[in-house]
């Protein structure tokens, strides 16, 4: 049970889901660009490429669908969504959108609904 609600705490609102998902898509991203890409191309060396091409593309579609999420729920302008999604084209975009549009959301709903902040 303490586990489920380690799992709750991180995963309880659409932003905490997204804040993940934003660093694990831009963890990825940048494996996959300095990393996975280097090793095809220079050493000949397919097999990272498809694992973390695989891995990167999942988290990027489940990215897409989490700015969609949370701009309904949120009710963000149509702009501040598209900024996020094009952030997740560019290195780093995530992280950006991470630090300065979902953490301090999250604090703050958990700071209204009375959940433990960190």
């Amino acid at each position: 049970m303490a586990i489920l609600r380690g799992m709750k705490k991180i995963f309880g609102s659409s932003v905490d889901r997204l804040r993940v998902i934003a660093i694990l898509e831009g963890w990825s991203f940048l494996i996959l660009l300095g990393i996975a890409m280097p090793l095809k191309y220079m050493a000949g060396l397919p097999e990272p490429v498809r694992v973390i091409g695989m891995a990167h593309g999942v988290l990027f579609i489940a990215y897409i669908l989490l700015v969609i999420q949370v701009k309904l729920q949120h009710r963000w302008p149509v702009r501040k969504a598209f900024l996020a999604m094009f952030a997740s084209v560019i290195p780093f975009g995530t992280f950006y959108v991470e630090k300065k549009w979902l953490r301090e959301r999250s604090l703050a709903e958990r700071s209204a609904t009375g959940k433990e902040v960190e």
